[in-house]
C-alpha cells in the first residue's frame, strides 16, 4: 500500500489497482477565504500551493472518500478544506464514484457527484473486494460540534493490505477509542492542526489528545491537517517536539506535502 499525502487532509490511498482519493481540496493557494479572522491572522486559504506532483498523482483515481462536506445543507457553509469547487469539478468531470457518510449523500448528489454509497455510523459497505466502516467523528469539543455538522471517520480493509483508519475531523472521543481498540488498524490517519474558529472551543484534537491517540494506535500514525489553513496553528516542528517529549514520536509519520508513504502489512 502507498499513501500519497498531497496537502492538508487530501490524500490518495493506493492499493492494488485502486487509487482512493480522500477529501479533495484542490484550490490554488489563497483561493478560499480565511477560516479565522480574529483569533489568527486572516490569511486566505490554502496557505500553500498543491505539490508539483499533484496532476500525476490524480491520474487514475478510481474512487473518492469524503469524510464530511456540508453544514445544514447550505452551500456557503460547505467544509471546503475537505471538498472545494475544484474538487467537485474533478470528481464530476472524471465521473469518480464517491463514498461518504449517509447524512451527506443527498447534499453531494445535488452538487452533481456520483455517490455510490452512503454509510451509517458503525455500518459498513463493500468497496471493490474490501469494505469500509463508518466511525462517528465529533467536530468540536462543546456546543460548536453541532454547528460544525459532524462527519465520519472510516475504517478501510482490503485483502492482504494493511488496515487503515481515517479519523476525519474529530476530537478524541469514546467512538474514536472504540475504533482503535476494536478494529486495531495498522495505520491511523488523524488531523493534528488543533484547529479553532474565532469563537468556541477547539474543533479538532488538541496536542494532548494527539498524544493519547498516538499511544492508543496499535501501529503507525500519519498526522496531517498541518500548515495549510489559517485556523490550524500547530506546525510540524511543534508537533514533533510534543510527540518527542511524550515518547511517542517513533510511532508517528508527519509527511511533507507531496510525500509518498509506503506501508507494509
Amino acid at each position: 500500500m502507498k499513501i500519497h499525502h498531497l496537502r492538508n487532509a487530501t490524500i490518495i490511498i493506493e492499493t492494488g489497482a485502486h487509487r482512493l482519493l480522500v477529501d479533495p481540496m484542490l484550490s490554488d493557494k489563497g483561493e478560499l477565504p480565511p477560516f479565522s479572522f480574529i483569533r489568527y491572522k486572516a490569511q486566505r486559504n490554502p496557505l500553500v500551493e498543491l505539490p508539483a506532483n499533484t496532476d500525476k498523482q490524480l491520474a487514475g483515481i478510481t474512487h473518492c472518500l469524503i469524510t464530511h462536506s456540508q453544514t445544514f445543507g447550505i452551500k456557503a457553509l460547505q467544509h471546503t478544506d475537505h471538498l472545494d469547487s475544484r474538487g467537485e469539478t474533478f470528481l464530476i468531470e472524471n465521473d469518480i464514484p464517491v463514498f461518504s457518510r449517509s447524512a451527506d449523500t443527498k447534499y453531494l448528489e445535488k452538487l452533481g457527484l456520483r455517490v455510490t454509497a452512503g454509510v451509517n455510523y458503525w455500518g459498513e459497505q463493500p468497496l471493490e473486494e474490501g469494505r469500509i466502516v463508518a466511525v462517528p467523528a465529533q467536530h468540536g469539543h462543546g456546543w460548536n460540534h453541532h454547528l460544525m455538522a459532524n462527519g465520519a471517520g472510516f475504517i478501510l480493509e482490503f485483502p492482504n493490505e494493511p488496515s487503515v483508519y481515517i479519523a476525519g475531523d474529530t476530537v478524541y472521543t469514546k467512538d474514536v477509542e472504540r475504533a482503535l481498540t476494536e478494529f486495531k488498524p495498522d495505520i491511523a490517519i488523524a488531523p493534528a492542526g488543533a484547529a479553532r474558529l474565532d469563537i468556541g472551543p477547539p474543533i479538532l484534537m488538541s496536542l494532548d489528545e494527539i498524544v493519547s491517540f498516538t499511544r492508543k494506535v496499535p501501529g503507525k500514525v500519519i498526522l496531517n491537517h498541518l500548515e495549510a489553513l489559517n485556523h490550524c496553528p500547530t506546525t510540524r516542528a511543534q508537533l514533533r517536539e510534543t510527540l518527542s517529549q511524550h515518547g511517542v514520536l517513533e510511532k508517528a509519520i508527519i509527511p511533507e506535502d507531496g510525500e509518498t508513504i509506503i506501508v507494509n502489512q
